[in-house]
């Protein structure tokens, strides 16, 4: 199984590819999605479509896994987000691959063992869940983490058949 782990941003969104094979985990792919600040809000979105769909299109990954909704005190920069992932979301439909969402506790959790790890341990142990050779950037590593949550929260999915739109 292919899992891509979406960790959503306007201006840095982290990606992780992973395979589980047998019972380990292999990285595949992992990076972030940059849009500079001077971009407007349209085609950032837009960016971050096209540069997910390029990942997708590469790697063929089997599901996403993406971080869920959580509270946030600035309803602007919350706004923000919302469209980031529902573009994020949309592309993954267009392209067949179902989603899961993971609350960033869980996603901590799942990774680190601890629901309140802070980023630095995040990076640490996806560094070595994954034996890289070096931690990869904050943003690429909740996208590592989050695929990662995602296997291990899956027994069995069962992958439905979709035509592209």
């Amino acid at each position: 199984m292919r899992i891509i782990g979406i960790d959503t941003s306007l201006r840095s969104t982290g990606i992780g590819i992973i395979d589980a094979v047998g019972s380990r985990m292999v990285p595949v792919w992992y990076g972030t999605i940059k849009n500079p600040a001077s971009r407007p809000l349209s085609a950032c979105l837009l960016f971050l479509q096209d540069e997910l769909a390029k990942l997708i299109e590469t790697h063929h990954p089997d599901v996403a896994a993406i971080e869920g909704v959580f509270f946030a005190k600035n309803v602007k920069t919350m706004m923000i987000l919302t469209h980031a992932r529902g573009v994020m979301i949309a592309q993954c439909a267009r392209s067949c691959i179902p989603v899961y969402e993971y609350e960033p506790r869980k996603v901590k959790m799942a990774t680190a063992g601890y629901g309140a790890a802070d980023k630095a341990q995040m990076q640490k142990m996806v560094k070595t869940l994954l034996s890289l050779s070096e931690e990869p950037q904050n943003d690429a590593a909740d996208g590592l983490a989050l695929a990662i949550t995602h296997l291990h929260n899956q027994t069995r999915i069962a992958v439905q058949a979709c035509e592209p739109i």
